[in-house]
């Protein structure tokens, strides 16, 4: 695994985790949350897109890179392109 895979899968994981404490805020659901999730994962699940399969990360469980990339996408576009902007920083 290279380091970029490494960091991509950190980002990841921080990212999904942050998504679903926002779920439950306060003492109850967050419907805006909620319906943030599930329109991102129906926009990835519809369209095929798979940032693990993207750079070259083999998942063996079908389609969990699919529902990640999901989760990123409900975070929306500005967290997506901090993303990018991460993983396309040069490496010292």
């Amino acid at each position: 695994m290279q380091l970029l895979q490494l960091v991509v899968l950190a980002l990841i994981g921080e990212a999904v985790w942050e998504s679903l404490k926002m779920v439950w805020q306060e003492g109850k659901l967050s419907v805006d949350r909620i319906g943030a999730l599930v329109i991102g994962l129906l926009i990835a699940f519809v369209s095929g897109a798979d940032l693990l399969s993207l750079i070259n990360i083999p998942v063996s469980v079908p389609y969990v890179g699919i529902a990640l990339t999901g989760i990123l996408i409900s975070r929306g576009a500005n967290f997506v392109h901090d993303i990018l902007k991460k993983i396309e920083q040069p490496q010292t």
